[in-house]
């Protein structure tokens, strides 16, 4: 451990931030946001409004029959790309058991896991963000109107047009492959710069779409900067920022409209009687920060947004526990950043996610890489679905926030509410996961079990 961290004593930081001993210590800690406030107070620090998000799901809307000519398992859902809403009961009980407590209300997934074209949450994001700049380099061409079909999009002439333009994406695989997979459908020449923790499986299905794969034996943050990079000089490159997107962030507050839609068509209310707490699992930021906009943003205060992160790379924590953000990685504070959840394995946060929501987020989780593999096999066991070990994370957490007396009596969470909450995890990733692979994955979260 470095004797000074950013110029100041080991000593003096924990003095003065008690929970960094066992942050630094990689133990599993739970934070509600002593720096939170309501959304109506902290929405202007976002810099985007309802608006917006309005705006980006018109645009999706109008991309959504290219989409479905493009992609036919979209097809009945008109193009639409969303993922189903589940109540897993026997998941509650399996986990009550586990965790020696029943938790009272419901507990739901967000099937993020079954979303299209690359099965995770970045298909919300980072599908929108190629989309988005695809209409802005046709409309600006004068090829491509609002008005038009977008159909028309995949001609030949389009194509080609396209094929003149570059988009390039650091990640450590599921952004990449929703980036690349849209890039190269739409015929743009598409570059993938992926971290060393990035599984071999989501290389080879890039290659397979005809997107260059740029491998690094490093983490997440120097194949960044290596896209980041190569864009920097080439006019008519364009490189997807995921630390500090706001078109990204977007993409991602759309779900929450689609979700506000689930829950009705499940008779699920939500409000001041009926609180919504949602599990976000939390690697560079820009996913769980997008979501949670677009939550708060249709729920207010009724709903309480939670990031959960592993133990070995809890970087949003960091930033917003220290007031740093961006300023301060998990290497930093001797923390490895070597975990199994290889979605969540971002150093350093968003600068953009970390500024705008720092007074939105209503708390953090860690959980440790062991943790996420028992959820993920009892998920399994308890409900035939699968996932990868980062989309576990949102699991444990509302044991978490009922094993907290001093902030539920601080919000006024008494059991009579707690009784009618609804928990919802927010499961990330995991469909396309190789059926060897996974199996893997869910021997070693049985073993642990027992």
């Amino acid at each position: 451990m470095k004797q000074q961290i950013l110029g100041k004593p080991v000593e003096q930081w924990v003095s003065e931030l008690p929970l960094l001993q066992d942050i630094m210590d990689c133990r599993e800690v739970t934070w509600f946001n002593v720096n939170h406030v309501s959304f109506r107070e902290a929405a202007p620090d976002v810099g985007l409004t309802t608006a917006d998000i309005d705006d980006a799901a018109a645009r999706l809307k109008r991309f959504a029959p290219l989409i479905a000519e493009l992609f036919p398992e979209t097809k009945s859902t008109a193009g639409i790309i969303e993922s189903p809403l589940m109540a897993v009961p026997d998941q509650q009980e399996a986990l009550g058991k586990r965790y020696g407590q029943r938790l009272p209300g419901r507990l739901w997934a967000k099937l993020d896991s079954e979303l299209p074209i690359s099965g995770s949450i970045k298909a919300r994001g980072g599908i929108y963000e190629v989309l988005k700049h695809a209409e802005d380099l046709a409309i600006g061409a004068g090829l491509l109107s609002q008005k038009d079909d977008y159909r028309k999009l995949s001609n030949e002439k389009l194509r080609k047009f396209f094929g003149d333009y570059r988009i390039a994406v650091g990640s450590t695989g599921n952004l990449g492959l929703s980036i690349g997979i849209m890039s190269a459908a739409l015929g743009f020449d598409a570059s993938v710069h992926m971290s060393a923790d990035a599984r071999q499986w989501k290389k080879d299905k890039l290659r397979a779409h005809g997107v260059h794969v740029h491998e690094y034996q490093d983490d997440y943050s120097v194949a960044v900067a290596a896209g980041r990079k190569e864009s920097a000089n080439d006019p008519k490159a364009y490189f997807v920022d995921d630390e500090n997107s706001p078109t990204l962030f977007l993409g991602y507050a759309v779900a929450a409209r689609r979700l506000a839609g689930q829950l009705q068509a499940y008779d699920v209310k939500v409000d001041e009687s009926n609180p919504l707490f949602v599990y976000l699992p939390c690697g560079v930021g820009g996913s769980p920060g997008g979501v949670a906009f677009g939550l708060k943003s249709m729920f207010g205060d009724n709903v309480r947004c939670i990031f959960v992160e592993p133990t070995h790379c809890p970087s949003m924590l960091l930033g917003v526990y220290t007031g740093l953000n961006d300023r301060v990685s998990v290497q930093d504070f001797g923390i490895d950043n070597v975990t199994a959840a290889d979605g969540l394995a971002c150093g350093r946060p968003s600068q953009f996610v970390g500024k705008a929501m720092r007074r939105v987020i209503d708390g953090f989780c860690t959980i440790a890489d062991d943790e996420l593999f028992s959820i993920e096999a009892n998920l399994h066991d308890s409900t035939g679905i699968d996932i990868e070990p980062s989309s576990a994370a949102g699991f444990a957490c509302p044991w978490r926030v009922l094993a907290s007396a001093r902030y539920r009596e601080a919000t006024g969470l008494d059991d009579a509410a707690m009784s009618r909450s609804t928990h919802l995890a927010w499961v990330t990733g995991g469909s396309m996961v190789p059926r060897d692979e996974m199996a893997v994955y869910i021997a070693r979260g049985k073993r642990l079990l027992r």
